[in-house]
């Protein structure tokens, strides 16, 4: 297998001029990076990525590990590496693809050491599965139910993920370092790390029981402060939250920048030079007033590797302040047609090479495309979300729980099923156990449960809740159950909910099948958890294979949801 040993830097990202001065932070990076002769003035290059997923391999000639790396290395040696630093601000494990997730994300670790990572902000797909799995990544060992992958044991991310604002309930303390300072030629650059607080309702609860999320802004001001008493002038904040532009605008480009990160910016301290983000994988350079009226760099870098932005700050090395001025940011698009870096290919292919005995195994067949992946508008009904559902009533019902509904998140569904997607020889129509686990990547436990009619009109309803960074998060729903959503109003028309033609009633009881994750109150369907008669069913992928398996053939399933 390749060797661990970090090489090279990874995705970028470069920001619009601006900054001020900021603070810095608790070093425990590189001692010192040396470079040429003292000049009056650093300019620091940062490179960023976010929400990389897993996605070791390039999609329709775009992004890619070695793709990315190749474009780092370039970047880095236009620049000069010893004023270099790779940065992300999160999701670079969770809901990845075949590839690195069937290896616990472990592969996703490894190329983003070899491109020298120097410090990533966590994101909420890194606590899918718990904070202990995550300081299993962070810190290295065997999964505990799973075996070793590769020729050695897993030794862990060479680069520390910061969690400012995830702390112990107990202690108040953080679960992760809030914040790490890397020294360049003498100046020190301090990175806080902060992910969205939506991470409490977007990932398994159980997971995250002992953990409470803190506000992103007042955490980050916190530390600024304290970073700044220990002489560092220069402060990043990696945000695992960001906005969204039009949609006809450029990667480069902020037209109309809407979405949580416009207030996390107005909240957050002048002391802080540049704002990067991720989280709603979008591509943009914005240059936003801080809180004293001064423009301020916020970017972020789209997603999957196919975006690097490189950001330059002028540091005066005298005072140790950005020169926000002359601060410049570009984002830059990874295509295969790029430079591609051999070391981190090598990676790349000896992961491919362990997993193909699995990935080519034809588990299925359907006769027309079935799409809706969560790429796309997770505010609606889409027939992928229902033949999931189906495939959980399947794996439900009878002596296997009583399920008579089944209920799935849009959002939750990472993959369409496609007949002219072929890979590994297989024949049109054909679904193998990889297309599968893209469907479903999350590992995630079936549950059934009673509920009323009413409460499950309350769980429907909370397909829209204000406030949430998506406020519309639609559900998948089984075969025989159906009604219509007002979407003026956006509740359920009353009396519309019918179970095989019978009216659902408020006052009975049905037995409804959906996914540990939203049983627990994942995406704020917090009506879940007043389910009784609780039992527990197969993961969520093993039954969709199966499922696959018992019925060859498949089409998508007609809408059942009207106005949705």
């Amino acid at each position: 297998m390749p060797s661990r040993t970090p090489r090279l830097v990874v995705a970028g990202l470069a920001a619009t001029s601006l900054l001020a001065p900021a603070t810095a932070a608790v070093a425990q990076g590189p001692a010192d990076r040396p470079g040429p002769p003292e000049q009056s003035t650093l300019d620091l290059q940062l490179l960023s990525f976010n929400d990389f997923h897993g996605h070791l391999q390039p999609s329709d000639g775009l992004g890619g590990a070695a793709a990315l790396a190749g474009t780092i290395d370039e970047l880095r040696a236009e620049h000069g590496t010893k004023t270099s630093l790779v940065v992300s601000t999160g999701d670079i494990i969770g809901g990845s693809t075949f590839l690195s997730g069937m290896f616990q994300d472990e592969p996703a670790v490894e190329v983003v050491e070899a491109m020298d990572l120097a410090v990533s902000a966590v994101g909420n797909h890194e606590f899918d599965e718990g904070v202990d799995e995550l300081l299993r990544m962070q810190e290295g060992g065997c999964h505990p139910d799973l075996r070793c992958f590769g020729d050695e044991p897993y030794d862990g991310a060479d680069y520390p993920y910061l969690a400012a604002n995830v702390v112990d309930r107990e202690t108040g303390e953080p679960v992760l370092a809030p914040y790490h300072v890397e020294k360049v030629r003498g100046v020190k650059i301090g990175f806080i790390g902060a992910v969205t607080t939506d991470t409490a309702i977007m990932v398994s609860p159980s997971g995250i029981a002992d953990v409470e999320f803190l506000d992103e802004a007042e955490t980050i001001n916190r530390y600024a402060a304290e970073l700044q008493q220990q002489g560092v002038e220069t402060i990043i904040a990696l945000v695992h939250e960001g906005g969204s532009q039009d949609s006809e605008a450029g990667i480069n480009d902020c037209v109309d920048l809407t979405g949580p990160i416009t207030d996390l910016n107005a909240s957050t301290t002048a002391e802080v030079d540049a704002i990067i983000t991720g989280h709603t994988h979008d591509g943009y350079v914005c240059s936003l007033p801080d809180p004293a009226g001064d423009p301020r760099l916020v970017t972020q870098a789209a997603n999957y590797g196919e975006v690097l932005s490189e950001l330059v700050l002028p540091i005066d090395r005298a005072t140790k302040d950005v020169l926000r001025e002359r601060v410049t940011a570009t984002n830059h698009a990874v295509t295969t047609e790029g430079p591609i870096d051999a070391e981190v290919a090598a990676i790349v292919d000896y992961w491919d090479q362990a997993s193909e005995p699995i990935a080519a195994r034809v588990v299925g067949t359907v006769e027309e495309d079935i799409t809706g992946d969560a790429s796309g508008d997770r505010g609606i009904e889409t027939p992928m979300a229902d033949l999931v559902a189906d495939s959980i009533l399947w794996g439900t019902s009878g002596d296997n729980g009583g399920a008579e509904i089944a209920l799935m998140n849009v959002g939750g569904v990472r993959a369409s099923l496609l007949v002219d997607d072929i890979t590994n020889n297989e024949q049109p129509g054909e679904v193998t156990y990889a297309e599968a686990y893209e469907v479903a990547p999350f590992g995630n436990q079936l549950v059934t449960m009673d509920l009323t009619g009413a409460q499950l009109e309350q769980v429907l309803e909370q397909q829209y809740l204000p406030g949430r960074s998506r406020e519309m998060l639609a559900l998948g729903v089984s075969e025989g159950f159906s009604y219509t959503w007002d979407a003026d109003a956006n509740e359920v028309v009353d009396g519309s909910m019918t179970l095989n033609g019978d009216p659902v009633l408020p006052g009975e009881t049905y037995r409804v099948a959906t996914l540990n994750f939203l049983a627990d109150g994942g995406d704020g369907f917090t009506v879940f958890t007043e389910g009784t008669n609780v039992t527990g069913g197969p993961e969520d992928l093993a039954n969709l294979v199966a499922f696959l398996q018992a019925h060859p053939g498949l089409t998508a399933p007609e809408d059942r949801v009207t106005g949705l």
